[in-house]
């Protein structure tokens, strides 16, 4: 399928929130349903990445949609909640820490999002997908968004989508496992991570050995 990207030389100059005018330009051209691509969870030094896959309701689009780093974690929980509730469409998919071993981040998280589409219980007929890159294998054509969160509110969407789902991932994870704190950090390289990561060593599971500062051989079972 086509694929393209966009690189706006006036991302600088953003408007407050994301719209509705991609998609409404994929229904011009008879590309809808149109659904937004974002992941959770690239530079963490632990967890699986996690993508999201929305197909957006034009008649029931939620107040606040935004960058997920841009809201409070109340306010991704309430959208993810009203995003469930409203959306055509809505699937979600990852790949383990084990995953990203095997190949590296950007891999993993364009497969993510290439398996959060393919699951959708709606066929999208194009995509937006936020970054530079287009995920290889897709099923109908794509369009990359540099700050496609910022931009588009089909891929906000599913950007707080998929970051509600990383983080009660990894607070599961830590409650199974208290020595690192999953519950706290999401796995990012706080001081207290690391402390942890020093003391206990990498859990291979859970941790992505091939990042700094971890070597394959220092990984232990658990």
């Amino acid at each position: 399928m086509a694929r393209t990207r966009t690189d706006s030389p006036l991302l600088f100059d953003l408007p407050e929130g994301p719209d509705f005018s991609f998609e409404t330009r994929g229904m011009a051209r008879g590309l809808w349903p149109v659904a937004g691509l974002d992941e959770a969870g690239r530079g963490p030094l632990a967890g699986p990445v996690v993508a999201a896959a929305v197909v957006l309701d034009p008649q029931r689009i939620p107040d606040g949609l935004n960058d997920s780093k841009k809201l409070s974690a109340l306010q991704r929980e309430e959208l993810f909640l009203q995003i469930l509730g409203s959306a055509l469409g809505v699937a979600v998919a990852s790949v383990s820490a084990e995953g990203i071993d095997r190949s590296n981040i950007l891999k993993a998280s364009l497969e993510a999002m290439r398996r959060a589409l393919a699951a959708l219980p709606i066929l999208a007929k194009s995509a937006l997908a936020d970054g530079r890159d287009v995920p290889p294998g897709l099923a109908c054509p794509c369009e990359a968004l540099i700050k496609g969160d910022q931009r588009s509110q089909s891929v906000a969407a599913a950007s707080i989508v998929a970051k509600v789902t990383r983080d009660r991932m990894m607070a599961a994870f830590g409650a199974q496992d208290p020595r690192y704190g999953f519950e706290i950090h999401m796995g990012y390289a706080t001081e207290r991570h690391r402390k942890a990561i020093g003391q206990h060593g990498a859990c291979g599971r859970l941790h992505r050995v091939s990042f700094a500062p971890f070597r394959v051989d220092a990984a232990e079972d658990c």
